[in-house]
């Protein structure tokens, strides 16, 4: 997180974890927006009448490291690069400066992301019996699941003052798999997490000012394509010459 961000997120009012959980939205839509880490600064400071910040032991970002599952043919990455309705990503997400770690499951249904999650100690590349049962029973079926991808970024998370209404705003991706790794410290993936999509909320409406318009993007999928050279992506095509073209 460099100096100018980190001065921008000085000037919002602060909001606790505990306060957040009233906006927790794990039945929610999501929208995601990507564009260059230049254009973020300007869009924190036209934003801090609006929105607060979480706000952890002081300090206003925090630091993620992700680890994906997939079967051994990919089936959650292939599922979405089909464009599958109901399809899954499952992962464990450790939050580094509280040190709080989750196994987590999503299923994207519909339009909609339905998140379910527990608490673990710690990262796990072979499941235990309890992780396996808990995510058998997301998925209302049993698979084989083995480490896919490693992902961490530093987050910003933004929660608007008057609607239920939450903006995650990561940075400093890097993916890294089997001894390959990739980095993208330019680029930002924004994600609005509301009830209902809404186009007219304070932050959405700047962003659309700003030109910066609603993309489908996946962080595992991103990570996948860059560094497995035997997967399928026709449908990311798109998606990836913008964040090459965002990150030249």
């Amino acid at each position: 997180m460099n100096r100018e961000l980190i001065n921008a997120i000085e000037d919002f009012q602060p909001i606790s974890l505990q306060e957040m959980d009233e906006v927790k939205l794990l039945n929610r839509t999501d929208t995601k927006f990507v564009f260059t880490k230049s254009e973020l600064a300007s869009l924190l400071k036209d934003s801090t009448n609006d929105y607060k910040v979480l706000t952890i032991n002081n300090q206003r970002y925090s630091t993620y490291k992700t680890l994906y599952f997939d079967t051994p043919e990919h089936e959650f990455y292939l599922n979405h690069q089909k464009g599958k309705e109901n399809r899954f990503k499952v992962r464990i997400r450790k939050y580094i400066e509280s040190s709080l770690c989750f196994l987590e499951v999503k299923n994207k249904k519909k339009g909609r992301t339905l998140k379910k999650r527990i608490a673990i100690s710690d990262f796990q590349t072979d499941l235990d019996k309890e992780s396996c049962a808990f995510i058998s029973q997301c998925l209302n079926e049993k698979k084989e699941l083995y480490p896919s991808l490693w992902n961490s970024f530093s987050r910003i998370t933004l929660v608007n003052q008057v609607l239920k209404e939450r903006l995650t705003i990561d940075t400093d991706l890097t993916f890294e798999i089997n001894g390959k790794s990739k980095n993208l410290p330019n680029l930002v993936i924004a994600e609005v997490k509301q009830e209902r999509v809404s186009r007219n909320t304070p932050l959405v409406s700047k962003l659309k000012a700003r030109q910066i318009r609603p993309t489908r993007m996946s962080k595992y999928c991103i990570g996948c394509v860059f560094l497995k050279d035997d997967l399928k992506y026709n449908s990311f095509k798109e998606k990836m010459l913008t964040i090459n073209k965002l990150t030249a």
